[in-house]
């Protein structure tokens, strides 16, 4: 790339495939909030409580996509690349893909037979491993998310789902 053009120093993203990425997800989670979710999900004419929407959980997965998307578009942008990072995120594709598809079987084959709680364990555990950081508390949160998803799920939405094998 060149240094200057026409008398400016070019600028160049720290990571140009996060800029890519994020901005892709960005105008998709767009179209999912403001068409999919009011033209496609029937909301029924008498709510007690607004939580108990099906657009509900949809609009706030919705926005949050927007905003990580945007957070990693920005990242891209104005963030540091290291040659530490991109000599892993180079090396890694593979086991990530294969991490997230076995994640994804554990959670599917498991969530019926062991429950939501210990499938989800399992399949954040194997999500983790992937990943290359390896700090102790970090794996402490692949059994307090389950936990505190299912909690979330049961006690405030009532949605029931199987909490352990029988």
């Amino acid at each position: 790339m060149k240094e200057e053009q026409y008398g400016k120093a070019a600028v160049r993203p720290a990571n140009i495939s996060n800029v890519i990425i994020g901005l892709v997800i960005f105008v998709c989670s767009l179209f999912f909030v403001f068409y999919l979710i009011p033209n496609h999900i029937q909301e029924p004419p008498f709510l007690e409580n607004p939580m108990m929407s099906p657009k509900f959980l949809p609009t706030i997965v919705g926005w949050l996509t927007i905003i990580f998307s945007l957070l990693l578009a920005f990242d891209g942008l104005f963030g540091k690349a290291s040659t530490e990072q991109a000599s892993q995120e180079a090396s890694a594709p593979v086991l990530r893909w294969g991490a997230m598809i076995l994640s994804l079987a554990i959670y599917l084959l498991c969530f019926e037979a062991l429950g939501a709680i210990i499938a989800g364990i399992f399949a954040t555990l194997v999500l983790f491993v992937a990943h290359p950081i390896r700090t102790w508390w970090l794996y402490s949160l692949a059994v307090v998310l389950p936990v505190v998803v299912a909690f979330i799920f049961i006690k405030v939405m009532n949605v029931p789902l199987p909490l352990l094998f029988l």
